[in-house]
């Protein structure tokens, strides 16, 4: 048999380590702004080893993420696309996250082992400003591309008020506000992260339309009067027991009628597939004490269980990883 499968896997870090590096170095911006350029010039710009920039730069041109003329390093197509800040789809602030958990999967054995996160939740949720900046700021970006593919699965019409839980930055908050212009949305979370929340809802000219509610949405009550209320991309570090209690709190803050949808990673039954989802799983674990991917059949009986009707389940378009549930209140 061929160990090229094996052999690739092994070293597959490598690949991501030169895309964390030159992201976070300005790399694709800097050839953005000042055009194709030699590897002398790009390390005065940019302050590098001169040695090092080159061999960085050589390592992008064979992952494809430049190209390379004689001595001319430049963006590709992909890269001036996804990887350029302020571009049409830049990912640049968005994989901050899968850089900042990096560290984590190093230890992995210890998770196995020990069955605890490797490193507290807490830091990036308010114990560690910095991080926890990073990490909202990182949810932002994100939520900016995965927005585009969950807007069109969301069922507003006559919807006045939406409750976001765990809702982060409030950035699917304010791309359903400005999609909706009848609807007041309200982003719960806890209030160091809301504090960097409020910044971005207002750089995005939103604070009139969406507004933050402090809280361990685990604890506090929600708001009632609810006609939809959204679970987007949280409940992968919830318990089975905590995710039928928020679904239950869900159902008794909505108005007859109203909406619940969640939008998250989730795999088949047997908790293997999709492959992204069953690695996201333990991605989760090394870093949130319930850290887990649930699966499509099992969040469809906790819906059910806590009333609701019309449940439903379905992948979002690729290359989104995610899938939407939807679900209603008797009215």
């Amino acid at each position: 048999m061929n160990p090229d499968r094996i052999v690739s896997m092994a070293s597959a870090f490598y690949d991501s380590c030169v895309l964390f590096t030159a992201s976070d170095l300005g790399l694709f911006a800097k050839l953005a702004e000042i055009g194709p350029s030699d590897s002398t010039t790009l390390a005065s710009v940019l302050r590098l080893d001169e040695r090092g920039a080159r061999l960085l730069l050589d390592a992008c041109v064979a992952l494809d993420l430049l190209n390379k003329d004689g001595n001319i390093y430049a963006n590709t197509a992909e890269s001036a696309i996804f990887l350029v800040p302020g571009s049409p789809g830049d990912l640049s602030g968005a994989i901050r996250y899968n850089r900042d958990v990096y560290p984590a999967w190093g230890k992995l054995k210890t998770l196995v082992q020990s069955g605890a996160p490797v490193e507290k939740p807490e830091f990036h949720l308010g114990l560690d400003p910095e991080r926890t900046r990073t990490f909202v700021l990182s949810m932002h970006y994100r939520a900016l591309a995965i927005g585009r593919a969950v807007l069109g699965e969301l069922d507003l019409a006559g919807c006045r008020t939406l409750l976001d839980v765990g809702g982060g930055p409030g950035t699917y908050s304010v791309l359903i506000a400005r999609a909706n212009p009848d609807l007041a949305c309200t982003v719960l979370d806890l209030p160091d992260v809301v504090a960097v929340a409020d910044e971005l809802i207002s750089q995005q000219g939103s604070a009139g339309r969406v507004k933050t509610l402090a809280g361990d949405y685990r604890t506090v009550e929600f708001p009632g009067g609810n006609d939809v209320i959204n679970f987007f991309g949280m409940f992968h570090q919830e318990s089975p027991e905590s995710i039928r209690a928020l679904l239950k709190k869900a159902y008794d803050a909505l108005n007859p009628g109203g909406i619940v949808n969640v939008m998250d990673m989730m795999t088949d039954c047997t908790h293997t597939k999709p492959k992204f989802s069953a690695l996201f799983a333990v991605n989760m674990a090394l870093t949130t004490e319930n850290g887990w991917v649930f699966a499509d059949s099992e969040l469809i009986e906790w819906m059910q269980e806590a009333g609701f009707v019309d449940c439903s389940v379905k992948p979002l378009p690729p290359p989104m990883p995610h899938s939407f549930a939807t679900a209603r209140k008797k009215r």
